[in-house]
Order: C-alpha cells, then sequence, then structure tokens
C-alpha cells in the first residue's frame, strides 16, 4: 500500500516524463478495483491472479503464496532498465531516475 500511495504522489512527475505506471497485484480483479478505489489511484492495478507475470519475473515469494515488492522500470522496447526491490521499491525515486535518465538519453 506504501508504494501505491507513493507513486501516486508522484503521478505528475512520471506523467512529465511521458512514463505509464502500473501495479501487477496477485489478487482478485474486484480486490484491485475496490483497493485502487480506496486509495484513489489514478494508474491501473492489474491483476495477475494465476500467477505467471509473477513467476516470469521472479517475484513470486517462495515461502508465502505472494508476489515480492518489487519495482521495474521498463522502456519502451521493453527492456528492463532498473529493478528495486524490498524497501527500495517502496519509494518512486529509483524508477523516476531511470526514467529520467532515458528521457536525457533521447535529448
Amino acid at each position: 500500500m506504501k508504494e501505491l500511495k507513493a507513486y501516486q504522489g508522484d503521478i505528475a512527475r512520471f506523467q512529465d516524463a511521458a512514463t505509464e505506471v502500473l501495479g501487477i497485484s496477485i489478487n482478485r480483479p474486484s480486490w484491485n478495483r475496490a483497493f485502487s478505489k480506496s486509495l484513489r489511484l489514478t494508474f491501473s492495478l492489474l491483476s495477475d491472479t494465476e500467477k505467471k507475470v509473477a513467476r516470469e519475473y521472479g517475484v513470486l515469494n517462495r515461502l508465502f503464496p505472494v508476489g515480492d515488492r518489487v519495482t521495474f522500470a521498463i522502456d519502451k522496447q521493453g527492456i528492463i532498465q532498473r529493478i528495486e526491490r524490498g524497501r527500495e521499491a517502496l519509494r518512486p525515486e529509483g524508477a523516476l531516475s531511470a526514467v529520467t535518465s532515458l528521457e536525457e538519453r533521447k535529448a
């Protein structure tokens, strides 16, 4: 929840960098819709109920049936530019730094 609020708080900065923010959770779509509404998120919170994306990205927790908290900054070509794990994933600064540097390289 903390990271979603943080990303929502910085959403304008991501939009200024022409970046789309998406959340992915292993929860059901109905739960994600209610959760998203309760946090007033303006970005999509997608459902990965089969845990396929979590497995493919290596973020499915091995001890518990949950996804680990991880942030991926992925460029428009689909290449992962930065990965934030644990406490770092709770703060959008790392992802913002990655997308800002990508924008600067284009200029």
